[in-house]
């Protein structure tokens, strides 16, 4: 099942596109303030050369690092929830405990079993592990998390299908998120299909200004001209 707003060849264009032209193409429309709708540099992406993820968001809370015997424990309705949602899908998680630094949510068998129900990706602000198994065992699947931690812990999903912010992103359910080796940015649902037309126009200028800078026609008063500081 795909997202009735968002036909499949919009997911396929932007899937081509990286995440800084859809972030510079996003501005274009004015729907939001420039300074949000993306994450942090604390967010890394573990498979840089891979192609940009495309998804749309289910979103949970988890605490892997807090001790006790009755933790809830909503790892099947993660996995009811991806299995449901429109496809592609991108897993987010906020982590919820009070060692974040020990936190990790994922590891190979996870990743392939979320890529077996559609999933594309995970973004989240826990640790995960495994990164070499991952990139052999669910090839094409994304990872933007702040890093690896060796064990487990005990992964208790605490709330799902919230309004989460991992890294200053906020994110919804239902959201459509763009990542790459650039870092992770929303993409309103409503302007879409537009992105993709504006991200084609700002690659356009952007191959005009580089052709400008190599050329014999190059001048300092035309490169400010260019960058928006004429005088």
């Amino acid at each position: 099942m795909t997202n009735p707003q968002i036909s499949a060849e919009t997911i396929e264009a932007l899937r081509r596109i990286d995440s800084a032209t859809v972030a510079n193409a996003i501005e274009h429309f004015e729907v939001r303030d420039p300074v949000s709708g993306y994450a942090s540099l604390e967010l890394r992406c573990q498979f840089p050369e891979a192609e940009p993820m495309v998804g749309f968001a289910v979103t949970a809370t988890q605490d892997t690092t807090s001790a006790g015997d009755d933790r809830p424990n909503r790892l099947h309705d993660v996995l009811d929830m991806v299995a449901a949602a429109p496809k592609p899908v991108v897993l987010a998680v906020q982590y919820t405990g009070g060692d974040r630094m020990r936190s990790c949510l994922a590891g190979d068998m996870f990743c392939s079993a979320l890529q077996k129900l559609g999933g594309v990706g995970i973004v989240t602000d826990l640790g995960s592990r495994d990164f070499q198994g991952i990139a052999q065992r669910a090839p094409g699947f994304q990872l933007f998390c702040a890093g690896a931690v060796v064990s487990h812990g005990y992964g208790a999903y605490t709330n799902t299908g919230t309004t989460i912010s991992i890294y200053g992103l906020t994110i919804q359910p239902g959201d459509l998120l763009h990542g790459d080796a650039n870092g992770v940015v929303s993409i309103p649902l409503s302007i879409a299909e537009e992105v993709v037309e504006q991200a084609q126009r700002v690659l356009e200028v952007e191959r005009s200004y580089f052709d400008f800078l190599a050329s014999d026609e190059y001048s300092y008063a035309g490169l400010k001209k260019r960058m928006g500081r004429e005088e």
